[in-house]
C-alpha cells in the first residue's frame, strides 16, 4: 500500500505553460504584471507581437489561480490568465492574444484565437 500526503501529489499533474502575447498593435506597449498567491511574475514591458511565458504544476486540488493587470496608454484592465478548473481540459500550453477587446486563447481544434473571454469586472 503507497500513502503519500496531497501536496506530494502535485508531481503527477502536467506543468501547464502559459504564454501571453501583445496583440495590440504596432507601436503600443503592453505592461502585464501577473501574480498567483504564491508568486509575483513581477512586471514585463512588451512590445508589439513580443510575448512572456512562465511555467508552473498546477494544485492538486484544482484551484490554481494565476491573474495579470494588463495596462497601456492610460487604460487598465485585469483577468485570470490561468484558471484551472476553466484551462486543465483546454490547454498544457496556453496561448493568449491580448488584444484591445480582451484575451483570446488559441484553441488548439482550430488553431485560431477564438477562444475569447471579457476582462475581470472591476478591473
Amino acid at each position: 500500500m503507497v500513502f503519500f500526503f496531497a501536496s506530494e501529489a502535485s508531481f503527477l499533474l502536467h506543468k501547464a505553460d502559459v504564454l501571453v502575447y501583445n496583440d495590440l498593435g504596432v507601436g503600443m506597449q503592453l505592461m502585464v504584471h501577473c501574480k498567483s498567491r504564491n508568486d509575483d511574475l513581477r512586471v514585463r514591458i512588451l512590445g508589439y507581437r513580443n510575448h512572456f511565458e512562465f511555467k508552473f504544476r498546477p494544485q492538486f486540488w484544482g484551484s490554481t489561480l494565476f491573474h495579470c493587470t494588463f495596462k497601456w496608454n492610460g487604460v487598465s484592465h485585469r483577468f485570470d490568465i490561468y484558471e484551472q478548473n476553466r484551462d486543465i481540459r483546454l490547454c498544457n500550453r496556453c496561448l493568449w492574444n491580448i488584444t484591445l477587446k480582451g484575451p483570446c486563447m488559441l484553441n488548439s481544434k482550430t488553431s485560431k484565437y477564438d477562444i475569447c473571454y471579457p476582462w475581470n469586472a472591476g478591473a
